[in-house]
């Protein structure tokens, strides 16, 4: 009778025994939640600095490319890469006939500047279509960059440009990609040549608003420069 008892117990215990392990294993979705709270958290305030900036009576961006410039600054920033809360963003998504270029005054959400800017004469004739790093490419280069010093070159005050995005545009201080003024950046030009004039490479800005912006944007300021194809992939680099 013991013996009888004692089998069906150690029945019963390697039954519970077997059921615990066939139970499946619980998902831990956590992780995946997380991120995706953090992605909407990020995504709501970018869209609500968006809806707070002040057009000071300027064009504003696309929040498409303001969002994945304002990603960046804030890597930027946190890495202490940039130490001024001016944004720059050039987005060659555009006609190179509109104003595709925006100074951005974090620190107050006001549009500073708002220009016309040429991109390199292989990259395209009015929009934009390919890019390169390479030397003497006379192409434009997409992606962060950090602004550095003015020097005086032969299109007069000029900005150095480092680029952060190894293989994408870290040649364009080698290369002499800077900003500059160039006559062919106006509304004259456009009239005559149905297209803005382009460059060899680096963002020329109109002569009359080269000296104001060059001056908001100088020495450790962010400038990204969009393209609605490739950029949204370099963003990825760098903010991964």
């Amino acid at each position: 009778m013991i013996y009888k008892i004692f089998l069906i117990i150690l029945s019963l215990l390697f039954s519970l025994a077997s059921s615990k392990t066939n139970l499946p294993a619980p998902k831990n979705n956590h992780k995946n939640e997380v991120a995706i709270v953090v992605k909407a958290d990020s995504d709501s305030k970018i869209g609500m600095i968006y809806n707070s900036l002040n057009s000071n009576q300027l064009g504003l961006p696309n929040l498409t490319s303001f969002s994945e410039a304002l990603k960046g600054f804030y890597l930027l920033k946190e890495k202490g890469l940039i130490h001024r809360d001016i944004l720059t963003l050039i987005d060659f998504s555009l006609s190179s006939n509109v104003k595709r270029l925006w100074v951005i005054d974090l620190a107050t959400n006001t549009i500073l500047f708002n220009s016309l800017v040429a991109h390199g004469r292989n990259t395209g004739d009015e929009f934009a279509n390919s890019f390169s790093n390479r030397d003497r490419s006379f192409k434009s280069s997409l992606g962060f960059y950090v602004t550095g010093e003015i020097y005086n070159g032969k299109h007069g005050m000029s900005l150095k440009l480092d680029g952060l995005e190894k293989g994408v545009n870290d040649n364009a201080r080698a290369r002499g990609v800077v900003m500059h003024a160039a006559n062919y950046v106006s509304d004259s030009f456009i009239k005559k040549n149905k297209r803005l004039g382009r460059s060899e490479g680096c963002p020329a800005i109109p002569e009359e608003l080269s000296k104001g912006i060059i001056n908001t944007i100088k020495n450790k300021s962010c400038l990204f420069i969009y393209f609605s194809s490739g950029s949204l992939k370099t963003t990825t680099q760098l903010i991964s």
